[in-house]
């Protein structure tokens, strides 16, 4: 929408300053996030590093006041799945600091997921997702136009996006995809909190947990790969 505050990128990037990361990070999952800058995780094929945008409120203030917002706005409502409502609330707090000022509005998780496919939550949506695969299909459901969960894309994207998929050559199909990953963290498209920590522990009858067998899997599996202790 170009009569959004979010489509200028000084705003979004405005929102990236104005999130201490780190802190959420042992507030809420003991250190044990990952943070990557990224939507996509880090063991998926094509991953591109995106440098860092530091906590910085004061120059979140700075970007709101030269994008016309020297005292803030009202950016509505944050929605999210019930779930992420704790890491929902701690972030429209920062942003409220930098001038942001959002509303939580956490909904069932099947709610939640459908109305932001149906493109119905306005403002700010912050999404979880733990569906694998590469780079390229996490660009295809959260970037490219079309994608499940997309509001608006960039001609750019979309044309580096068609060209990759009937790329053969492995490299060349890996730089467009990075090239597309740098272009979503120029353009600050997202404001990328982590790679969620899932906190597990095992008792001391096991002798191998199921925990991390799976790269990127979050609970213990598969079932028939746990092993305990004799007695």
């Amino acid at each position: 929408d170009p009569k959004s505050p979010w489509a200028d990128r000084r705003v979004r990037l405005a929102a990236n300053h104005a999130i201490n990361r780190q802190i959420l990070n042992e507030a809420i999952t003991l250190g044990f996030s990952r943070i990557t800058w990224s939507i996509i995780p880090q063991s998926f094929d094509f991953y591109w590093q995106p440098p860092a945008h530091a906590y910085d409120p004061a120059k979140a203030k700075q970007l709101l006041a030269e994008a016309g917002y020297p005292n803030g706005f009202d950016a509505g409502d944050l929605w999210c799945d019930a779930a992420t409502a704790t890491t929902s609330e701690a972030a429209i707090g920062y942003l409220q600091a930098a001038g942001i000022r959002a509303r939580l509005r956490p909904l069932e998780r099947a709610a939640f997921f459908k109305g932001y496919q149906e493109k119905k939550l306005k403002n700010i949506a912050y999404t979880i997702t733990g569906a694998f695969g590469n780079a390229a299909t996490r660009i295809e459901t959260f970037v490219a136009s079309g994608g499940a969960y997309v509001y608006g894309g960039y001609p750019d994207i979309d044309g580096l996006f068609r060209e990759q998929a009937g790329e053969l050559d492995r490299k060349r199909r890996e730089a467009m995809l990075q090239r597309i990953q740098q272009l979503v963290h120029e353009k600050a498209m997202y404001a990328p909190i982590w790679e969620l920590g899932f906190i597990h522990a095992h008792g001391p009858r096991v002798a191998e947990s199921g925990l991390g067998l799976i790269t990127g899997w979050a609970f213990s599996a598969p079932y028939e790969d746990v092993k305990l202790k004799g007695k």
